[in-house]
């Protein structure tokens, strides 16, 4: 039997409802020949109420215990889709992440899946199981303990699972129908998109982007996963959502694909830094060892031998590196007048692999801008992104502006 992934968000399968809602989509598939593996997250607000739980236990918690604990609401969900495909009479039972095994490393909290065996599975399918039920986000350590793939992780857990088997798709179940040009809640002439190539979606997912977890495209742009974007809530046909697939199964490219916009962002400024070999290193190496996520960086040109040190960073994580910079500065590690921080930006980008091959999206991003009065703080590009850092109070205004200008409510 050909193998198909199916993965509901945690709004999917909110209430029983639902669960019941999905299991009928679930059952569709069946009925076309598919064994399916059915990968699900916590119900919606449950893994929530369990972190809470956690820290009101215990505010320095042992990360091994907070797996144990925020996982369990995968697994209620796991078995009470079992018991609804075994109501409607599919063969069907649920597997816990240690069951399978998903096998990842000891990072709790965050850890990466190492391998995923397959023979459990397929020798299940080969006894009459037609659906397994995979508890997501969930997995088990080389020491034996429950690990967790970090919040999102459900993605990923598909992905990886379309890649073990082989699967034919992997079709991902959310409470939106499809990738859209933008954000459609900012601006309403976005266009959902009927197939976006996997570099395109890594990058709007990476820029703010919520529909996927970036380390699930990653993984199904390796392993070359075609992923489907389809809503829970609205009935389905076989063109229904939006396909992340390679580029070259897409016909024409558009030269931008979307406009991301990043409104939790902040700009740090390291003020009259010593110019020397090794300054850079000596900046984010402290920043990145207090897991701070820097994104964009800019060095303004050295005057009598120091400079100015720009670099953009989430903006709960500004305190994280004020005090790490602080003390490398006390430490004598770097020598800087003042640092500013200014929380009251966003990050806005163009994405398209189209701009491989054309010229002028920059220059046409900086006018559109300009046009509506807006400036630009800081730019960063790559071979098919632009970003930049504005003013927050012109965010919406600048989504619709490039939305408008780059025509992305029409069709290629």
């Amino acid at each position: 039997m050909p193998v198909l992934v199916m993965k509901f968000g945690g709004t999917s399968v909110a209430t029983l409802d639902r669960i019941r809602r999905a299991a009928k989509r679930v059952g569709v598939e069946v009925a076309k020949g598919y064994d399916v593996i059915v990968i699900v997250s916590a119900m919606s607000g449950e893994t929530n109420k369990l972190v809470g739980y956690v820290e009101e236990t215990s505010p320095l918690f042992d990360a091994r215990e907070y797996d144990a604990v925020v996982s369990s609401g995968e697994n209620v969900t796991a078995g009470l889709m079992a018991m609804t495909l075994q109501e409607m009479d599919v063969p069907a039972r649920s597997w816990q992440g240690w069951q399978v095994p998903l096998n990842t490393t000891s990072a709790h909290s965050a850890a990466r899946i190492v391998d995923i065996p397959t023979d459990n599975i397929t020798r299940k399918f080969g006894e009459g199981m037609r659906v397994a039920v995979v508890a997501g986000f969930q997995g088990i350590s080389p020491e034996g303990r429950i690990t967790t793939l970090g919040r999102g992780g459900s993605d990923t857990t598909a992905v990886a699972f379309a890649a073990a088997f082989e699967a034919e798709r992997c079709d991902i179940y959310t409470d939106v129908d499809g990738v859209y040009t933008t954000d459609p809640r900012i601006c309403d002439k976005a266009r959902k998109l009927d197939r976006i190539a996997f570099e395109e979606m890594l990058e709007l997912a990476s820029l703010g982007a919520k529909v996927l977890q970036t380390r699930s495209v990653e993984l199904a742009m390796r392993y070359n996963v075609k992923l489907r974007v389809l809503s829970s809530f609205e009935e389905q046909s076989d063109e229904a959502g939006t396909l992340v697939c390679d580029e070259e199964e897409i016909m024409e490219l558009n030269v931008v694909s979307g406009v991301a916009h990043s409104r939790d962002e902040a700009k740090m400024t390291l003020i009259s830094v010593a110019d020397r070999p090794g300054i850079a290193a000596a900046i984010f190496t402290p920043l990145s060892e207090a897991g701070v996520n820097v994104d964009m960086i800019v060095q303004n040109i050295s005057e009598d031998g120091r400079t100015d040190m720009t670099f953009s960073c989430p903006t709960n994580q500004v305190a994280r590196a004020e005090e790490a910079l602080k003390k490398s500065k006390d430490a004598g590690d770097i020598n800087f007048h003042d640092l500013v921080a200014d929380t009251d930006v966003c990050k806005i980008s163009v994405v398209g692999i189209g701009m491989r091959s054309h010229t002028g999206v920059a220059a046409k991003m900086f006018k559109v801008l300009s046009d509506e009065g807006i400036n630009i703080r800081v730019i960063t590009t790559s071979e098919i992104k632009i970003s930049v850092l504005i003013d927050r109070k012109y965010m919406e205004l600048a989504v619709q502006a490039l939305h408008d200008a780059f025509e992305l409510e029409k069709a290629a």
